[in-house]
């Protein structure tokens, strides 16, 4: 049951002169050091952190030195952050990164959609082309799974289970950033089938402060994530698509 006194109003939606609608709510802001120095609702609201958790979702390969055993790019990083377009150059880049770590495009579990980007969708159906998993937005995503269990000597197949490996070390990771055990973590299940996590609206804020400074961090967790910032911003067109909001900013 959801507290519907968490939330406050932050949007108003007007029609002419009237207010039609209004879009309820909660946000919190921390520092590196989990002061919370600003919300809006009640902070401590349990949320799926969604997509968002994929720059945190790929952080135990990158620390574990996937890139340089691989040798995949910052492009290739960009978009095993991502939630993609689905456009033809995105697609090459994820093909890559399925080269590079020895997997085929049949090994992900993310499902099937029609790609965001809506050109890249309509010359799909004029050429007749089917859709494809490395079309999902969620590719690069899997991509980086399969290749941390590549890294973990772990099975390629069922790697969205919770009790694979794989997603046990990203659960852990989480927990780390957030400022949790991992048992204080809710799970779901996300519509690409990968596990998603819940955790108070602060905690996700604090991993979100940590990955844009992490300097309070152990080394090695600190080098991998500015490694994953810097993939991000200098690839935004990996990062999201055309006319993307989040390639935009």
């Amino acid at each position: 049951m959801i507290d519907v006194e968490s939330y406050v109003p932050l949007v108003e939606v007007t029609r002419g002169a009237m207010v039609e609608s209004v879009h309820f709510g909660a946000f919190a802001a921390v520092d590196v050091s989990g002061n919370l120095i600003g919300s809006y609702g009640d902070p401590e609201i349990v949320t799926f952190m969604r997509s968002s958790a994929k720059p945190i979702q790929i952080m135990p390969f990158v620390e574990l030195g996937g890139m340089e055993k691989f040798g995949l790019t910052d492009r290739e990083l960009a978009i095993m952050c991502a939630s993609h377009s689905g456009t033809d150059e995105q697609v090459e880049v994820v093909r890559g990164i399925e080269k590079k770590i020895g997997v085929s495009e049949g090994d992900l579990i993310c499902g099937i959609h029609m790609p965001l980007d809506k050109l890249t969708a309509q010359k799909m159906i004029e050429r007749q082309e089917e859709l494809s998993p490395n079309r999902n937005n969620c590719s690069g995503k899997h991509a980086g799974m399969l290749a941390l269990a590549r890294m973990l000597n772990a099975p390629k197949e069922d790697y969205v289970n919770l009790k694979h490996p794989v997603q046990k070390v990203i659960r852990q990771t989480i927990a780390e950033m957030c400022e949790l055990q991992p048992d204080e973590i809710i799970t779901g299940v996300d519509g690409c089938s990968a596990p998603v996590f819940a955790v108070p609206l602060r905690n996700g804020a604090l991993a979100y402060a940590r990955l844009g400074d992490p300097d309070k961090l152990p080394e090695k967790r600190a080098r991998a994530i500015r490694r994953i910032f810097d993939a991000m911003t200098n690839n935004p067109d990996m990062v999201a698509g055309p006319q993307r909001f989040d390639t935009i900013l």
